[in-house]
């Protein structure tokens, strides 16, 4: 399906099971993905490294794991242009992209099992921004601030 997004993977040592799951399942779905690694034991690094590259427009989205997902969240939202969301349900994946625009997410291998993480990624990967939305202005001040 070439229609469908590139996807950017990356994680810790520690989420490494969970990423591997994930990439095979994303796959299936049909989107193309790439992986950025595991081996770094400072998550910072492949949390940057993944951020820098959506924000520079190489791929569509991120998904970005470590233990709780929040270290590689606040990593790459020091991206300018990533908006990375710690997600943990269902409404939480559907609104970092739908209301707030979000290119990436970031979970925590630790506390979030495969099959929930499955259902995160597929709800994010299927929503999309609402430029009309409520939450637009919102987003567009935050892009402002950016800006400065």
């Amino acid at each position: 399906m070439s229609d469908k997004m590139s996807i950017v993977f990356g994680c810790d040592p520690n989420a490494a099971e969970l990423k591997k799951e994930l990439i095979s399942y994303v796959t299936g779905l049909g989107y193309t993905c790439e992986d950025y690694g595991s081996n770094d034991p400072i998550y910072a690094n492949t949390a940057v490294k993944v951020a820098e590259a959506v924000a520079a427009g190489k791929f569509n989205r991120g998904i970005l794991i470590c233990g709780t997902g929040i270290g590689v969240s606040i990593a790459a939202n020091k991206v300018k242009g990533a908006y990375a969301a710690l997600v943990g349900d269902i409404y939480q994946a559907q609104r970092a992209a739908r209301s707030n625009n979000a290119n990436i997410i970031t979970l925590g291998a630790q506390v979030t099992g495969v099959e929930l993480a499955k259902c995160l990624v597929k709800e994010y990967l299927e929503s999309s921004f609402d430029p009309n939305s409520r939450s637009a202005p919102k987003v567009e001040s935050i892009q402002k601030y950016e800006a400065h």
